[in-house]
């Protein structure tokens, strides 16, 4: 499985990452939070908006913005449930995309 925390230390994404796995690095990026990574990744998720990886991720960031009831949305479109935190659900869906 590929480490995107090694990475975490440049200003953006490597240049190889797919769009999903670039979402999941804003995400990391921005530790968890709403700001200007998030605003990234989210912006990424709604591009593919209707694929079930990218619906977990739109999920996952809804879920740290607190939205709940929209994170439910995402997360049945998705066909997944939330992990037992923010960390183990990005690093489930790392493992979900480069397996």
């Amino acid at each position: 499985m590929i480490d995107l925390t090694q990475t975490l230390d440049r200003p953006t994404p490597p240049e190889d990452l797919t769009p999903a796995l670039a979402a999941l690095w804003w995400l990391r990026k921005g530790d968890f939070e709403m700001g200007a990574e998030w605003d990234r990744a989210h912006e990424i998720a709604q591009k593919h908006e209707g694929e079930q990886v990218f619906d977990a991720i739109h999920a996952l960031a809804h879920r740290i913005e607190g939205d709940e009831a929209n994170a439910k949305y995402w997360y049945r479109r998705a066909e997944t449930a939330p992990g037992a935190s923010y960390e183990g659900e990005w690093q489930a869906l790392v493992a979900r995309i480069t397996d």
